[in-house]
């Protein structure tokens, strides 16, 4: 059975960075895009950034998050500079076998990892 586990999160003060990771196992990414989603307290899961090959991303993460992957590792990061108060949120991993912006599609999930941005 596949598993997801996101770990890296943490409290950082706004302009600053963190790397998410996504640990794989059980099976590979090689045949699925690899997606971020967040949610914040009270809102919907929202997509933050995807990959298979070429990189997907949210217009609020543009020139701000850069996600990519390691088959060797079997795993998928986001590395998240100028982070924003905004960014805060509990951040998932995903796996689907096409690319959506929305959570339909995505069948494996991890249980998140919690990004606090203070200001």
């Amino acid at each position: 059975q596949v598993q997801l586990e996101e770990s890296g999160g943490g409290l950082v003060q706004a302009g600053g960075s963190l790397r998410l990771s996504c640990q794989i196992s059980g099976g590979t990414f090689s045949s699925y895009f690899m997606a971020w989603f967040r949610q914040a307290p009270g809102m919907e899961r929202e997509f933050v950034a995807a990959i298979r090959w070429d990189p997907y991303y949210a217009e609020s993460v543009k020139g701000r998050f850069t996600i990519s992957r390691d088959a060797a590792k079997n795993a998928v990061y986001l590395q998240m500079d100028s982070l924003k108060p905004e960014d805060t949120a509990v951040y998932y991993c995903a796996r689907a076998p096409f690319m959506s912006i929305t959570t339909t599609g995505y069948n494996v999930w991890g249980q998140g990892t919690q990004v606090t941005v203070s200001s």
